[in-house]
């Protein structure tokens, strides 16, 4: 991961979300295909590039009366209907009122009185993001099929801002902390999410249906959780922008969880402007989660946005234990450092994580602990006829196995419930405070030896042809000092290997979100590299190598309204790697 501290930049503009100077562009950008091979140009209601579009232009646009939320959302709504449902797998269920709430931001529109910058735009939730008023909340399991949830805090926070809450996403089941051999993007709610760019290959996860959703054109926005991955590797996989808060900048009250310690919840877009957008509209204080008390949240991040910031800044290069591993990979990385130096940056490359290595067992033993206690805690307190305990969650998959673990176990869940889930047991506290200290040591260390303002690093490898037999080929990842310290993290397109995005990943210590802003947007302005997905079978280099499923042993899953979904795309050999002890991204 990568860390900075502050830097100096020129506000782009004043702060401002009702409208854009610049007109929208009226030109075809958005590619869809009716069937994997097929691809056709289409553009949203009014001419709109929906794909291209910021939020400001989008508002703007239905400011100027060339696009109504009620045309936005409905435009969402058909392609999940026509896409998603017949390819993708990435949206659990659609909500019953998106269109009464478009209507509703549209009322309010003519009439003045919107509520924020969200108002009239369609954002998709992750499913273990609790919802109310029949929108399900399962975290993709068949177990909480019949829990009835409040919603969460920062849903709570989307509805007063006017957003539409168009539906939820599929996601790896429990965030990818049930199985050592998952395959990430699975669940038993809504079987095997694709990656949008082919659709063989993984999304990453945990916020699988969030990553692919938007970089398919699903909503303008996503919100996922991340205890350790699940914004940033799904993000770069499916090449958008994903942003991991400071622990505490975003209420976790309402959401299933993992890890107090580590878990928070981020906003996933096609741009930089619309994740700034959306974190300034999902954070907040809540009285119900301490760590969001005392933080400064700027009003507004857009304002921190200058397509100069690179020029003075200082950026290390994280390379130990992320070269050699992939040579594409590699290449992205050198081209976006030769890309930093040419808009002005100073980078000290390398500038290592000394220590880093010591993270991950610790972070494990502490995981299983946290997790018993907090979801145990999740589980009591959620209305509904649903298991009540891990313990009893562990009996329901296994008096339920056929349907929840046709591909893989629950050995994470076993190991959980081994401990005691005792947050005060040394065996879970010290386990915790190795690994925190030793991420923030790793992070601060470099930062102050290199005098730096970020660092940087590849978020992950390209995607890697699913495999819901062995589970996910996980080349590299660079999550972890970030979600370990509690620092923050974002993910921006930096490239492509076979037709598969690769993202970078920008650090900056406690509450640097307004900095890492800043130099993101300012390397998306530099590059534009981020090409629409083209829903292709597979990857040019993988095309008809070899079926997935397996010949003779094609996997029927369930489709996001109930109905068979059958996925038989053909994928390249698996891509060899490592693997976490947890599985990988959560």
């Amino acid at each position: 991961m990568r860390r900075r501290y502050g830097i100096r930049w020129t506000p782009r503009r004043a702060p401002r979300w009702a409208a854009a100077g610049a007109g929208l562009l009226l030109v075809a950008g958005l590619v869809v295909s009716p069937a994997p091979t097929g691809v056709a140009a289409t553009l949203g209601p009014g001419g709109v590039d929906v794909d291209a579009a910021t939020i400001p232009q989008l508002q703007d646009a239905m400011d100027r009366g060339k696009l109504t939320s009620v045309a936005l959302t409905r435009f969402y709504l058909d392609r999940i209907r026509d896409v998603d449902r017949r390819l993708l797998h990435a949206v659990l269920a659609t909500n019953p009122d998106a269109l009464g709430q478009a209507r509703a931001s549209d009322a309010r529109r003519a009439k003045g009185s919107l509520r924020g910058p969200l108002d009239g735009i369609p954002v998709l939730l992750k499913d273990n993001i609790n919802t109310g008023g029949g929108l399900p909340t399962t975290a993709g399991s068949l177990a909480l099929a019949k829990a009835t949830p409040e919603d969460a805090f920062i849903v709570g926070k989307l509805n007063s801002g006017g957003a539409v809450l168009i539906g939820k996403a599929n996601l790896s089941e429990w965030a990818n902390f049930r199985s050592t051999q998952s395959s990430s993007g699975w669940s038993a709610v809504g079987g095997q999410t694709g990656n949008p760019y082919a659709l063989d290959h993984n999304p990453c996860g945990s916020s699988s249906g969030s990553g692919a959703g938007v970089a398919a054109d699903l909503a303008t926005v996503a919100i996922g959780t991340e205890t350790d991955g699940s914004i940033v590797c799904p993000s770069g996989a499916n090449g958008i922008v994903g942003v991991k808060p400071t622990l505490g900048r975003v209420s976790r009250t309402g959401i299933v969880p993992i890890s107090a310690a580590q878990d928070t919840a981020g906003p996933m877009t096609r741009n930089v402007t619309d994740a700034a957008v959306s974190l300034a509209a999902v954070q907040g204080a809540d009285p119900a989660d301490p760590p969001t008390q005392g933080l400064d949240n700027p009003p507004d991040y857009t304002r921190f946005l200058d397509a100069g910031a690179l020029r003075g800044a200082r950026i290390g290069v994280w390379r130990a234990g992320n070269t050699g591993l992939s040579n594409e990979t590699d290449a992205i990385v050198d081209r976006t450092v030769d890309t930093l130096r040419e808009r002005g940056a100073t980078v000290a490359d390398p500038a290592d994580l000394e220590g880093i290595e010591d993270v991950g067992g610790p972070e494990f033993d502490a995981l299983l602990c946290e997790f018993k206690h907090d979801l145990n805690a999740y589980l009591a307190a959620t209305p509904g006829d649903h298991p009540r305990t891990l313990a009893e969650l562990i009996a329901f998959n296994e008096a339920n196995a056929a349907r929840e673990m046709p591909f893989f176990g629950q050995e994470l869940f076993e190991a959980a419930q081994a401990t005691s889930g005792d947050l005060s047991d040394p065996a879970c506290a010290d386990p915790r405070r190795t690994a925190t200290s030793l991420a923030r040591q790793a992070i601060d260390r470099t930062l102050a030896q290199h005098d730096l303002d970020a660092i940087i690093a590849p978020t992950g490898s390209p995607a890697w042809p699913t495999d819901v037999i062995n589970g996910d080929h996980f080349v590299l990842g660079t999550s972890t000092p970030a979600a370990v310290s509690g620092y923050p993290s974002i993910t921006v397109p930096a490239g492509t290997a076979f037709g598969l995005p690769v993202g970078v990943s920008l650090i900056g210590p406690k509450a640097s979100e307004p900095e890492l802003f800043a130099l993101a947007y300012a390397f998306e302005q530099a590059t534009h590299i981020r090409k629409p997905p083209r829903l292709a079978r597979s990857a040019p280099a993988n095309d008809g190598i070899r079926p997935w499923p397996p010949r003779g042993a094609a996997t029927t899953f369930s489709g996001p309204d109930g109905s068979p979904a059958t996925s038989g795309a053909p994928a390249g050999p698996a891509v060899p790697g490592t693997r976490q002890p947890y599985g990988t991204t959560r």
